[in-house]
């Protein structure tokens, strides 16, 4: 959010010193698109004129907002274009059709996809619902479209205290259920960890105050012991002659704390509040440094998460080791990646628009279908016939809570839900194995295919021919597609006897 003063009664002034401070973020991109940058300022200006938002602030304050927040990551200049001109074409005179001539298709066709989202004839939860799935659609034709939303979101969070109650409320909810697990597929974490803590204390205001007033003071111990591991972890790396690019602690966002002490318990059990990274250059240097940190502090046992053997479904690479600092008794977390890893772990797949020269990115300079699946999940449910109440469950229930990741015996990783059963990895993998399964081998041990996974798990379905789906089984999943696929089979069946009668 802007910090600046700027004039709200005279629009040219605040103008000249919007243009002043978005200037020096545009300093990555060349004089041309810096020019093009230029001409979508001023038509933003002409367009929206003196219109003022709720706050009484010139409405051109958000558009340069929503830019500033997406030039920060490093996105190209149509991207930043369209998102100065995001509103022009719903809330203005201005039509598309002018704007074409001055801007080019490619973000034309940005500026339309932003407004199909919001030009919705329905209101409420029919409203909702086909937001939605206009918003999966769009998304699926060009992933910019979403970090022009999500930057637009994140900004009106940002001002929510304007608006009446009932909408904060909303808005903020909305944005935890929907935006910022968006935000996580696509693995920015910038974008996620902002909007929850924006949105946090509209929807949990009493909780928010209680947990600030309960964590700022071990917070801010933390972060005091952290600066010094930092130092000397710098001297252990120096003296070792192995390169790092840097090395800095970063504290855990506040909703992100208060989820996990809701299954912790306590901050006390949360090691990673205060997480250490560690950027080096090489995949072979992430793992020679995690060998020399564990000499230096004591690793506790089982807890080294390989991401760059195993990367997560949204892309995310990193080596995660929970140590104990032998001179405080401190537990932290260390994350030891490369500089593109880290990179991608901020601004996931937006990296592939972050860099002009896509052999720059090595393994990110394409992103893998696999990696979108989910998208088309999306939109295949919004196809569906149930209900607008139902769909909404669906999404929010079956593809947006906490995700899990689990192996193949080929080791595949298999997206789930968090508390998702091997039935449920069972009918991920194929439906005809599924309908013959019988038991299940998780880490090589029997178990039942009732038995919820957990986050790395290496499943292998048991399956017998004469097995077929049964009604229990219907309690035993939580995932929306083997429920379907189970009462699929179920009226087949069912079918099947009364035509034999």
């Amino acid at each position: 959010m802007l910090k600046i003063k700027f004039d709200k009664n005279n629009l040219d002034k605040c103008a000249m010193q919007l243009w002043d401070f978005l200037q020096p973020k545009l300093d990555y991109l060349e004089n041309s698109e810096k020019t093009l940058l230029q001409l979508a300022f001023d038509q933003m200006v002409i367009s929206h004129n003196q219109t003022k938002r709720a706050s009484g602030d010139f409405y051109i304050v958000h558009p340069v907002n929503v830019c500033a927040i997406l030039a920060e990551i490093g996105l190209d200049a149509r991207t930043l274009a369209a998102s100065l001109l995001h509103d022009v074409p719903e809330d203005t005179e201005t039509t598309l059709k002018e704007l074409l001539k001055d801007f080019g298709s490619e973000i034309v066709y940005l500026l339309e996809g932003v407004t199909k989202l919001s030009t919705i004839k329905y209101q409420g939860i029919e409203r909702y619902a086909e937001n939605l799935r206009k918003m999966f659609i769009a998304i699926s034709r060009d992933l910019r479209i979403i970090f022009i939303k999500l930057a637009d979101r994140l900004d009106n969070l940002r001002s929510l205290q304007y608006l009446p109650p009932h909408k904060q409320y909303r808005i903020a909810l909305e944005s935890l259920e929907i935006y910022a697990p968006i935000a996580e597929r696509l693995g920015i974490s910038h974008f996620r960890g902002e909007i929850e803590d924006a949105a946090f204390p509209f929807v949990h205001p009493e909780e928010y105050k209680q947990f600030i007033q309960s964590s700022e003071l071990e917070i801010q111990r933390r972060i005091q012991i952290t600066e010094t591991i930092v130092q000397k972890t710098k001297e252990i790396l120096k003296k070792s002659g192995l390169p790092y690019n840097n090395i800095f602690g970063r504290a855990k966002k506040y909703y992100s704390i208060y989820k996990k002490m809701q299954r912790k318990g306590s901050l006390e059990n949360i090691y990673d509040l205060i997480a250490l990274r560690v950027i080096t250059d090489t995949v072979e240097n992430c793992y020679t440094i995690l060998s020399l940190l564990h000499l230096h502090f004591e690793p506790l046992p089982n807890r080294v998460k390989d991401y760059i053997n195993l990367p997560k479904p949204n892309g995310y690479r990193s080596i995660h080791t929970t140590v104990r600092d032998p001179e405080t008794g401190q537990i932290f977390e260390f994350q030891i990646r490369t500089q593109l890893m880290h990179e991608y772990a901020e601004y996931g797949m937006a990296v592939h628009w972050t860099h002009k020269d896509k052999s720059e990115l090595g393994e990110y300079a394409a992103i893998p279908p696999e990696r979108l699946k989910w998208i088309d999940e999306l939109i295949a449910l919004g196809q569906e016939k149930m209900t607008e109440e139902e769909y909404l469950q669906n999404v929010k229930l079956d593809l947006f809570q906490d995700r899990i990741f689990v192996l193949t015996p080929a080791g595949d990783a298999i997206d789930l839900p968090n508390g998702a059963t091997a039935l449920d990895f069972a009918f991920k993998i194929h439906g005809e194995i599924a309908s013959h399964a019988v038991m299940a081998k998780v880490n090589g041990i029997p178990c039942k295919l009732s038995d919820s996974l957990n986050n790395g798990d290496s499943v292998e379905i048991i399956t017998d021919k004469k097995q077929t789906p049964k009604i229990d089984w219907l309690n035993w999943v939580k995932t929306r597609q083997a429920q379907k696929q189970i009462r699929t089979f179920l009226k087949k069946q069912s079918k099947l006897e009364k035509d034999k009668k």
